[in-house]
């Protein structure tokens, strides 16, 4: 199952700068900063990310993979990445509203039909806009189509306490990660949000500073989750890609032909991401479950609703972006 993913596992591939009769070839070395563990299947993946673009550019460009937080959370590697000191970082496209606030509807919970749909409402006018303004004001770039990362594959709640209804849920303590749209939505719901860390989360759980957290499903089992909450619920509050934001200045200092091997390495990473994420999850479940986890599917359609009257009160508000709603509707089909 995991032949193709699992060659990539282990330390990063060792390069030599070579020189040729004629002219000397200079290597780059770039940082590449995620959160997950490097034994997870984002994690390996990263790394097969670094080890294609090593074999393509025949030594030109490696890149060095710091997994689990190492140079710091979100904010500082966001900024780092717009210093230039860190070069790519693979996460949720919606961390990108520090500089256009609108990208954070590109999660927006409860709100898109399937993964077609939020595809099509990604490659809109409306998003691919967004993401031109994140270029001129913060110098980042996304590599490729976000959305063809397949990451999840789909999302659940890991909660410490069983519930089986959206009432049930009310007034559960969520661990929430930085976006004030996800909290508003989750508190409406009827959770009490506490914004944590990803790497804070488990010993916050066993602490009972929160009870319950969000996660896509193909992670849960490798940051152990299930320990400390062992009833898993599918909601699917959205769908999620992966998101490999980079200096824009570092993407334009590569010619055409290394910005090639780059793109080719994501697509092969991405078409790696479709092909084996899914049968990790069941197989991460069916473990789980023999440690003691539950795991259930949620009837969403209470969510659905209750989230469709919040989204009517923020578009007559103001609060949505214009014609964002028009731009949802007009991708479903």
């Amino acid at each position: 199952m995991n032949m193709t993913v699992s060659k990539y596992v282990g330390s990063a591939v060792t390069l030599a700068i070579g020189l040729s009769a004629s002219s000397a070839v200079v290597a780059q070395t770039w940082r590449m900063s995620h959160k997950m563990p490097p034994e997870s299947i984002e994690g390996k993946l990263f790394q097969m990310f670094a080890d294609e673009v090593a074999e393509r550019t025949g030594g030109e460009l490696s890149i060095e993979v710091y997994p689990s937080e190492q140079l710091g959370s979100d904010d500082a590697v966001l900024e780092q990445i717009q210093l230039g000191t860190i070069h790519i970082y693979p996460e949720g496209i919606s961390y990108l509203q520090k500089w256009v606030p609108e990208m954070q509807f590109t999660s927006a919970p409860f709100l898109f039909d399937d993964r077609d749909h939020w595809s099509r409402f990604m490659s809109s006018d409306m998003v691919q806009g967004w993401l031109g303004r994140v270029e001129d004001e913060a110098g980042i770039i996304v590599l490729g189509d976000s959305t063809a990362f397949v990451r999840g594959p789909y999302r659940v709640m890991l909660s410490s306490r069983e519930f089986e209804t959206l009432e049930e849920m009310d007034g559960i303590r969520l661990r929430m990660h930085p976006d004030e749209l996800a909290a508003e939505s989750w508190r409406h719901l009827g959770a009490e949000v506490r914004t944590l860390a990803w790497t804070e989360t488990y010993e916050s759980i066993g602490r009972g500073i929160v009870e319950a957290v969000n996660s896509p499903i193909a992670l849960v089992e490798s940051m152990r989750f299930h320990e400390v909450a062992p009833h898993i619920l599918r909601h699917g509050e959205y769908e999620q890609g992966m998101a490999f934001m980079m200096s824009a200045v570092s993407w334009n200092q590569l010619d055409e032909e290394m910005q090639g091997h780059l793109l080719d390495a994501y697509d092969t990473v991405t078409q790696e991401s479709a092909r084996v994420m899914g049968e990790i999850a069941d197989e991460a479940i069916e473990r789980m479950k023999g440690e003691g986890a539950t795991f259930s599917e949620l009837d969403t359609a209470p969510f659905v609703a209750r989230m469709a009257e919040m989204y009517e009160a923020m578009d007559a508000a103001g609060d949505l972006p214009e014609g964002f709603l028009d731009a949802v509707n007009e991708t479903r089909e």
